[in-house]
């Protein structure tokens, strides 16, 4: 089973994907997302890295992100950012 994972900005969708697990920094501590998480959300620290590990046992992608929400639901996450690099 995957988490569905989407990482948009005002200008563009960046990513869109299944993956296994994500780690949000929000801006209460860092929270790990994978398929079956409970809804909830949380806004996003400024200058932060968005963790994406595609598998179990990958090393993660990280992705730099600045400020925004962070939502999860039964369709999977959703990062909202100001912007990405």
């Amino acid at each position: 089973m995957a988490l569905h994972f989407e990482l948009v900005t005002p200008e563009r969708l960046i990513r869109s994907e299944s993956v296994h697990m994500v780690v949000v920094p929000g801006t209460e501590g860092d929270f790990g997302v994978l398929e079956g998480h409970s809804p909830m959300m949380s806004t996003i620290r400024s200058e932060a890295d968005v963790e994406i590990y595609v598998t179990a046992g990958a090393a993660p992608e990280k992705i730099k992100i600045t400020g925004g929400f962070a939502e999860v639901n039964d369709k999977g996450l959703t990062i909202l950012a100001e912007s990405a690099a």
